[in-house]
């Protein structure tokens, strides 16, 4: 008889968040680049690599190395994400120091990246696990977390520039994530099989739905829901990260915004990305997974196609602001939407999996924007692009939506002819 002492599932969610705290600094790449560039004498284009280099690494590891997550437990492998990320920072500080880029490219790029997938991954198949009744907010709160840490680390990081040094900053700031990330993830483990939280298990009057099936990630590869969703989270990722990355530039030219006025703007799009994470994950447990996400591309066709039309301030910043929401809440949403399409068998490898999008949209999504803007100079035409894309998104929502029901529909049938 196990007699463990079972861990408070609060204090599993709040190590989730420690790590993605931590590793969410990458968005805080911004603040780096000038610094950076200004000791390798070269543009901030080349030293940009790094972070592009990071989060192909994050999309990549998180698929190839899901699998070991799964196996070895949140525990071991929160503390090599939490090894991989303190060693890539505290490298780059060391690439810096001593004038390599690509030293830097290797430690902050590859070996930084690493560490990202890893630690992006394992607090929330955790998380799933430990929340079966409140899966949405769970991992909303922990992919908030990797949100909201550019607006935490982002003033750090530039008073440590200032304070003492480029190189010195990235010693400093590589302990702080290795120590934090290692201190989260020796609280990390898994709960015990066929955990329910207390009031949810059977005959206390409180039922959690059932998963549409707990299957492994090899068999997830084979149904169509799998690549259903990863379209989904394409499109989407690839739609906002285009926004993100043209927000200053396109708020100057629809809004004769000053480039500091720009640049604050750019900073509350960093509050309602993570805010957007929390909310719309959290709301999912009640709307549904599927109705979250069909939500998020109706608005989005709207919302870009009417965007580069609207003049008036207001409208144009609640209408940006909602867009981001849904950016983020997209990532936060998808876990528990895995877990209740694929179950919690093997949650990490599948997350991973889809993770690809992630590294894939990118690259594809800049890409679009830039090169739609730069042949037709128009910014209607650019956006109307994206609008576009989420026709597809949204009928491939549609074509979920069907399936979930479905499936839900026969497992109910079978229940029936079981209780007969």
């Amino acid at each position: 008889m196990n007699t463990r002492k079972l861990k408070n599932r609060w204090l599993i969610a709040a190590s989730a968040v420690g790590i993605h705290i931590s590793i969410g600094s990458v968005y805080a790449y911004s603040v780096m680049t000038n610094p950076v560039k200004d000791i390798f004498d070269v543009e901030g284009s080349v030293i940009k690599w790094a972070f592009k280099i990071a989060i192909l690494l994050l999309g990549l590891s998180a698929a190839f190395l899901g699998r070991w997550v799964e196996r070895v437990g949140p525990k071991r492998s929160g503390t090599a994400a939490g090894l991989f990320y303190g060693i890539g920072i505290l490298g780059s500080g060391l690439a810096v120091q001593l004038e390599s880029l690509p030293l830097f490219y290797l430690c902050y790029g590859v070996i930084g990246g690493i560490g990202l997938g890893l630690g992006y991954i394992t607090p929330v198949s955790t998380l799933v696990k430990w929340f079966p009744d409140k899966r949405g907010l769970a991992t909303g709160m922990a992919i908030m977390g990797f949100g909201f840490a550019a607006l935490l680390f982002g003033p750090i990081m530039q008073a440590l520039f200032d304070a003492v040094g480029v190189s010195t900053a990235f010693y400093i700031l590589g302990a702080i994530y290795m120590v934090m990330i290692l201190m989260s993830a020796s609280y990390m483990e898994k709960p015990p099989q066929d955990y329910m939280p207390k009031g949810f298990a059977p005959g206390e009057g409180n039922r959690v739905k059932a998963d549409m099936a707990n299957i492994s990630a090899n068999e997830a590869l084979r149904t169509t829901r799998f690549y259903y969703i990863w379209i989904m989270m394409f499109i989407n990722i690839s739609c906002g990260i285009a926004v993100i990355a043209a927000a200053s530039p396109m708020m100057q030219e629809k809004l004769n915004y000053s480039p500091m006025e720009a640049a604050a703007i750019v900073g509350l799009i960093g509050v309602f990305n993570g805010l957007g994470r929390i909310l719309w994950s959290s709301l999912s447990d009640y709307f549904g997974r599927a109705n979250t996400y069909i939500l998020f591309f109706a608005f989005q066709i709207l919302a870009f196609y009417f965007l580069p039309r609207i003049s008036m301030e207001l409208t144009f910043l609640v209408i940006l602001f909602l867009v981001i929401t849904m950016y983020g809440g997209g990532f936060a949403t998808l876990p528990a939407f895995l877990g209740d399409l694929f179950g919690t068998k093997q949650l990490g490898a599948i997350h991973g999996m889809v993770l690809t999008a992630w590294a894939l949209a990118g690259v594809v999504g800049p890409t679009i924007y830039d090169v739609v803007k730069k042949t037709t100079g128009s910014l209607d035409t650019t956006l109307g692009v994206f609008a576009g894309l989420f026709v597809v998104a949204l009928i491939v929502s549609l074509l979920m939506k069907r399936k979930v029901v479905k499936a839900y529909k026969e497992m109910g049938n079978k229940v029936s002819l079981a209780k007969t």
